[in-house]
C-alpha cells in the first residue's frame, strides 16, 4: 500500500509558489529524506501530505484515502521541529504527554490495562522508560524528542514525520536518535525525515526527495548522490558531506 501520494501538487503563498506541480509517492516501509535549501518550500511539502494545508491544485492521499476525508489520524505521528526546539512548555509528565498518544484508541476516559502497556511499551522502546516522571519542560531537546516519538508510538502510528528532528542537538544524542529511527524503521514503520544536514540524509535514508519549489529529484539514496540534482536545487553551496560515527 502507499503511504503517501501526491499528484502535480502546487501550493503558494499569495503570489509566490512555495510548491510547484511536485508528484511522489511514499510507499509503506519506506525511508524517505527531504532536503532542499532553507526556502525550499520542504515543510510546506510536509504540511500537504498530511493535510495540514491544502493544496492550490493536485491531489493528495495518505493511505490510499483522500487527505481531506482521512480520519484514521492516529496512524500518523508528526514532529514538528516547532514542538522540540521550542516545545516542553506543557506542565505534564513524560508518561502524561505519551499517554496523549493513546486518546485516540481510548477517548478521555479511563485508561484501560493495554493502552497503559503501550504507553509504557513505548517509553521503553525510544529509551526514556527512566524519565516517565520528570516534566517534559525539565528535558533535553534531545529526550523531548524521544517523548515526542514515544507519544507517536502509543497511539500505534504507522506514517513517522519529522520536520529538522535534531535541531539543537548534540552530536552523540543526534547519532543514538537516527539509529532509533532506523530500528523503528525496520520495525515496518514508515519515515518522512526533514533533514538540513544532506549526508546524515544519505547516509540514513533509503530514498530522498529533494526539492526547492521543483521537485529535481525522487528515488533511492544511490541514485540522488550520482545524480546532478544536488547542484541543481542547491546551486553550487549544496554537498553531501558522509558521518562516520
Amino acid at each position: 500500500m502507499t503511504a503517501v501520494s501526491l499528484e502535480h501538487v502546487t501550493f503558494s503563498y499569495g503570489d509566490q509558489p512555495a510548491v510547484r506541480d511536485v508528484s511522489l509517492d511514499v510507499e509503506e516501509g519506506d525511508f524517505l529524506g527531504l532536503i532542499g535549501p532553507n526556502g525550499s518550500g520542504k515543510t510546506t511539502l510536509l504540511h500537504c501530505m498530511l493535510g495540514l494545508l491544502e493544496p492550490d491544485s493536485g491531489t493528495v492521499e495518505l493511505f490510499d484515502q483522500p487527505v481531506d476525508s482521512f480520519d484514521d489520524g492516529e496512524r500518523i505521528g508528526y514532529v514538528s521541529q516547532k514542538a522540540t526546539s521550542r516545545g516542553g512548555t506543557m506542565p505534564v509528565t513524560v508518561r502524561e504527554a505519551v499517554t496523549m498518544g493513546r486518546f485516540a484508541h481510548a477517548g478521555f476516559g479511563r485508561l484501560a490495562d493495554e493502552d497503559r502497556e503501550a504507553v509504557d511499551d513505548a517509553l521503553e522502546t525510544v529509551g526514556i522508560s527512566d524519565l516517565a516522571d520528570r516534566r517534559i519542560n525539565q528535558l533535553s531537546g534531545g529526550q523531548r524528542q524521544r517523548a515526542y516519538i514515544a507519544r507517536a508510538l502509543a497511539s500505534e502510528a504507522d506514517l513517522l514525520a519529522l520536520d529538522e528532528p535534531t535541531v539543537g542537538v548534540d552530536a552523540e544524542s543526534r547519532d543514538a536518535f537516527y539509529q532509533l529511527l532506523e530500528s523503528l524503521n525496520d520495525a515496518g514503520i514508515t519515515i518522512i525525515l526533514i533533514e538540513h544536514d544532506i549526508g546524515v540524509v544519505t547516509d540514513r535514508a533509503e530514498r530522498i526527495a529533494c526539492i526547492n519549489t521543483d521537485l529535481y529529484h525522487h528515488g533511492d539514496t544511490e541514485s540522488f548522490v550520482e545524480s546532478d540534482a544536488l547542484t541543481e536545487a542547491y546551486g553550487a553551496t549544496g554537498q553531501v558531506v558522509h558521518h562516520h560515527h
